[in-house]
């Protein structure tokens, strides 16, 4: 019997579409054996189901989500990197294939849509101006890369730079040139990028939503003063009383999702905008979604199908970098007003399901623990 305050929850468009595809799955879905064919394991689908259908803010509340696991994004140990990337396992594993069939299932599913856009050029100009200078263009080699910044872009840019014969190495100690030495999509003549988006290989990078928001937070207001005078200023003057003498460096983490609410996902700054806007993976078929969890052996795995030189590896995480960690994570959403989370999910849903990432954990009892 479904619960009387559902009614009162916003109804997904595709939540038919995406529970047949679990459905067709399901029935598909053969144990594993010596053809290695694939298991697509019922409570993974459902996890994709979940994330995608309507009742989200009801599950929330009532902590439904918090027993749901979302499938492991890091492969059985033992399995070695074709590059030999540190020892990291490659693509293969049951658990990667499951989590690639929830994306490409649930993307599908949402991008059949009547309403979806099927290219760039059924975008409005705004939004197709921001996915065309977000799109990394490679002729040499053959790709589109969309960068996400947070997401180990600045990497990324290196080693398109070391492709492209601007840089000698990928460890080259120097300050990251965001625009130089780079092309972009969005420079070229409209028949230029409509070769490249179909004949070019076309990747992206995704993080969970709130670990990535939580990395911006702490980078752009806690290092940057740029950033702490453009943004910080303005947010604290805004939602403080008497915040007027801040020097923009003493922004809460409330006080920035506050702010992320109040402003429109397509004019928001490129460190916070949600990955769905930025990339708009319903206009832009890319032939592989690769996880931040699991960055070097996806990256490589991307190097390989581009057939990069050898040589060229994805560079190892900088010493001085402290990532985001589930403990840290926790802590500021433990300590956040739900109000504002719930309001802050809604905003980024289209990233937690089309790349299958797990809504947080914020009921009363796990936040004691």
């Amino acid at each position: 019997r479904p619960d009387p305050s559902e009614a009162m929850l916003p109804r997904s468009p595709f939540t038919g579409e995406v529970r047949r595809a679990a459905a067709s799955g399901r029935s598909r879905a053969r144990p594993r054996g010596a053809g290695g064919g694939t298991v697509l394991l019922p409570s993974m689908l459902m996890f994709g189901v979940i994330l995608a259908s309507s009742g989200l803010l009801l599950m929330i509340e009532k902590g439904i989500l918090a027993e749901v696991k979302p499938p492991p994004l890091h492969p059985a140990a033992g399995e070695l990197s074709r590059r030999g990337g540190g020892g990291e396992e490659a693509p293969g594993d049951l658990d990667y294939e499951v989590l690639q069939d929830i994306r490409n299932r649930t993307i599908r599913a949402v991008c059949r849509q009547r309403a979806m856009p099927r290219s760039v050029w059924e975008l409005p100009a705004g939004q197709r101006r921001t996915v065309l200078r977000h799109l990394l263009v490679s002729d040499k080699y053959r790709f589109l890369y969309c960068y996400v910044p947070k997401v180990a872009c600045s990497n990324w840019k290196r080693i398109l730079k070391v492709l492209d014969g601007a840089l000698e190495s990928v460890d080259v100690k120097l300050k990251m040139d965001h625009k130089s030495d780079l092309v972009f999509l969005g420079d070229m003549k409209p028949d230029e990028i409509s070769y490249r988006l179909k004949n070019y290989y076309k990747f992206i990078f995704v993080r969970n939503p709130m670990e990535r928001l939580l990395s911006a937070y702490r980078n752009k207001f806690g290092e940057i003063k740029e950033y702490q005078q453009k943004y910080g200023v303005e947010i604290v003057r805004r939602y403080r009383k008497n915040g007027g003498n801040s020097a923009g460096d003493d922004v809460t983490f409330s006080e920035f999702l506050r702010y992320l609410l109040d402003e429109e996902a397509e004019r928001m700054n490129e460190h916070w905008m949600p990955i769905y806007n930025l990339c708009q993976p319903c206009a832009v078929r890319y032939d592989f979604i690769g996880s931040y969890e699991r960055l070097n052996t996806d990256a490589n795995y991307v190097l390989e199908q581009v057939q990069s030189p050898s040589f060229i590896r994805f560079p190892e995480r900088q010493s001085w970098y402290k990532p985001v960690t589930a403990e840290t994570l926790h802590y500021y959403l433990c300590n956040t007003q739900r109000r504002l989370i719930k309001e802050l999910l809604l905003k980024y849903i289209l990233d937690f399901s089309l790349f299958a990432y797990p809504l947080p954990n914020i009921t009363s009892e796990f936040c004691r623990q």
